[in-house]
């Protein structure tokens, strides 16, 4: 594996209503346990996170450039293996959420696994049956997990 990371492009699984990537990052787990649960390392890659209190029910928001704040909680942790999150993200709306719509929402799970010397990081993003479009933000979902984890990658490659 090179340094840095590789990966593919996430892909929609219309049936099923959900978005997946996974991708390769040549870095420990825990270094990559830390970028996708820790509010300060998840703000230098995803969107600017805030979270209240930690673990289990931790509530707080993501911001993003163009987007505004979207509401997040954390919904279950297997430290180091994988922690799941709840958004109300529901792009096709067109305006931003005032909180977590529990009937609207979806969720996406970070799972690590040993890949080599290096650690696969797998996302999948399910429940958009029940968002205003699913069509839509199925693909508007799907175009941002490569960008957001492009930007993973690239903060691996750089020697985070």
């Amino acid at each position: 594996m090179r340094p840095g990371a590789e990966g593919s492009a996430s892909v929609v699984d219309d049936g099923a209503f959900t978005v997946t990537r996974s991708i390769l990052i040549a870095a420990p787990a825990a270094k990559v346990w830390r970028a996708i649960t820790e509010p300060e390392h998840l703000t230098r890659w995803f969107g600017r996170t805030l979270l209240v209190d930690a673990g289990v029910g931790a509530q707080g928001t993501m911001w993003f450039e163009g987007h505004g704040a979207v509401p997040i909680r954390v919904e279950a942790i297997d430290e180091p293996h994988s922690v799941m999150y709840r958004w109300s993200n529901d792009n096709a709306l067109g305006t931003p959420p005032t909180g977590i719509d529990e009937a609207t929402s979806t969720v996406f799970t970070f799972t690590l696994e040993a890949a080599g010397d290096g650690t696969r990081l797998t996302v999948v993003e399910s429940g958009f049956e029940r968002t205003s479009d699913p069509a839509a933000n199925l693909e508007s979902h799907r175009e941002g997990w490569d960008l957001e984890l492009d930007k993973l990658i690239a903060l691996f490659e750089a020697g985070a």
